[in-house]
């Protein structure tokens, strides 16, 4: 897979890049990484990429062509590439989405700025606009890196153990109800005694099938408590 990132800020994504699973996976050969400054198609002498916002309003909208010459850049001589904008007004993020672009062989993320983008790049270019939550960030970097990182660890052999992402919050692990999502159960590790506090009898029994259904149950236990909205 590559993906490839448009931004104003390309120095923001190193250390992120560069770090734990991403930078393993692009070890491994799994994913290339392009950042692609979108100053560099500014024009002159200050390289601006943005203009004021026809009509009249507060802000500054980053400019049609201005992304579009970068674009150009990012789908190189083939010309191919899935776009996605990160926008507070985009779709809401969620796992399926995730598990989805992590099976498209090219992904250009373009990150917002300041007020927003030209209508008509959105139009014309961006194939999904895409937001984290309801809220609005400075700009769409840490969108990007949420969308690199969720991505990123779903391509097979990327992690060591496949089930490792089968069996989380979100996922279609094998604790699910149809038609609803369930958060992941609880975890524990050594030492089994914490301040007092011991690890559930039933996950040191040894007995998988009664693990299984302890887990399950706190699994709906715990998506009633912190997301209803779930079920």
């Amino acid at each position: 897979m590559k993906i490839s990132i448009i931004t104003l800020f390309p120095q923001v994504f190193d250390p992120i890049l560069n770090s734990s699973i991403l930078k393993r996976a692009q070890q491994k050969g799994m994913v290339k990484f392009e950042l692609i400054n979108l100053r560099d198609f500014g024009e002159g002498k200050h390289k601006v990429v943005d203009d004021r916002v026809y009509g009249g309003g507060a802000g500054m909208v980053l400019r049609a062509d201005i992304l579009a010459k970068a674009l150009k850049k990012g789908k190189g001589e083939r010309g191919k590439g899935k776009v996605i904008l990160t926008s507070a007004s985009g779709k809401p993020y969620k796992q399926s989405d995730a598990q989805r672009l992590s099976k498209i062989e090219h992904l250009i993320i373009v990150c917002g700025h300041y007020e927003g983008v030209d209508q008509r790049f959105i139009d014309e270019y961006v194939d999904l606009e895409i937001s984290i939550g309801d809220y609005v960030l400075t700009g769409g970097e840490i969108p990007a890196m949420v969308i690199v990182d969720s991505v990123v660890r779903l391509i097979p052999g990327v992690l060591e153990k496949e089930e490792a992402t089968q069996n989380e919050s979100f996922s279609n692990f094998k604790f699910q109800i149809p038609n609803y999502k369930l958060l992941e159960h609880p975890q524990y590790t050594r030492p089994e005694i914490f301040e007092g506090k011991k690890v559930p009898a039933i996950l040191l029994s040894g007995n998988h099938q009664k693990i299984a259904k302890w887990r399950k149950e706190q699994a709906i236990k715990k998506t009633k408590k912190v997301r209803p909205d779930l079920l």
